[in-house]
């Protein structure tokens, strides 16, 4: 069974700083003051701020509403590219139209990643240079483009900077929790280990408690009863059993406070 080849997806998208959005819009905001004070371009004016208008709403819509499948962002960025190069063409001594190519390339660094990025880089970079050399001449358009030419190049590799040390925070803070919750369990388990270790010492006391003055007591009850029947029967044999008697009380004693020093190995006995 064939397999489907998919189209190309956008990466999860990125989101940069205030500043950086706010530095954005400022070259958007330049393209429209340097459109207002252009003197031949008073006859085209509304349609040139009409067009700029299209430009900004579908560049805001795919900035701040991501979510567009890959197919689609590259039918904006071409539809974006023809809509510069239309101004263009309509005054080409509007040299300034090409920052909006820059804004692309900010943008298209925040969508795709890769060799995709790049490609569009290329492409915003090729038509900034190549439409100036076209309609004002190679020497004056390239000179008029380099600068933002530069600019399209650094840009995206601004933002996969800032990418990667967002990238290296969020993995520090989830390692940082990771951590965390690993003490917690660590934790958890030394409180564990520590009551099954005092109910194992207690279990092994209690063994010891039966097995050792258990017997001894029940040893001294029974010498204890034989004492009494030898005080009736064979009074001259009493010592003896009294004195066997003492020396498994004192020997059960023993054993008692041997318990108790374990019980509390802190304190002497």
């Amino acid at each position: 069974m064939s397999q489907s080849v998919k189209a190309p997806t956008a990466q999860p998208p990125i989101r940069l700083g205030r500043i950086a959005y706010l530095a954005i819009y400022l070259v958007f905001a330049a393209v429209v003051v340097r459109t207002l004070a252009i003197e031949g371009l008073r006859p085209l004016l509304p349609t040139f701020l009409i067009l700029e208008l299209i430009y900004l709403v579908l560049f805001s819509a795919v900035t701040f509403l991501p979510g567009l499948p890959g197919w689609e962002l590259h039918l904006y960025f071409a539809f974006q590219s023809a809509l510069i190069l239309w101004m263009l063409s309509l005054y080409p001594e509007f040299d300034f139209l090409i920052l909006l190519y820059l804004m692309l390339s900010a943008q298209v660094s925040l969508a795709f990643s890769g060799r995709v990025r790049w490609a569009w880089v290329g492409v915003f970079v090729t038509l900034s240079g190549g439409s100036l050399m076209y309609f004002l001449g190679p020497v004056r358009g390239l000179s008029l483009s380099l600068t933002t030419i530069a600019a399209e190049l650094v840009v995206p590799a601004f933002v996969i900077v800032y990418h990667e040390n967002e990238m290296a925070r969020c993995r520090s803070q989830t390692l940082l929790g990771e951590l965390q919750e690993t003490n917690r369990q660590l934790q958890s388990y030394s409180s564990q280990v520590e009551d099954l270790a005092a109910l194992q010492e207690r279990n092994r006391l209690a063994r010891q408690l039966h097995d050792t003055v258990s017997q001894l007591v029940f040893s001294i009850s029974l010498n204890a009863r034989s004492a009494q029947v030898l005080l009736a029967q064979d009074p001259q044999r009493l010592p003896e059993q009294l004195e066997r008697l003492q020396t498994q009380t004192a020997e059960a004693l023993a054993q008692l406070r041997s318990l108790i020093t374990q019980l509390r190995p802190s304190q002497n006995p």
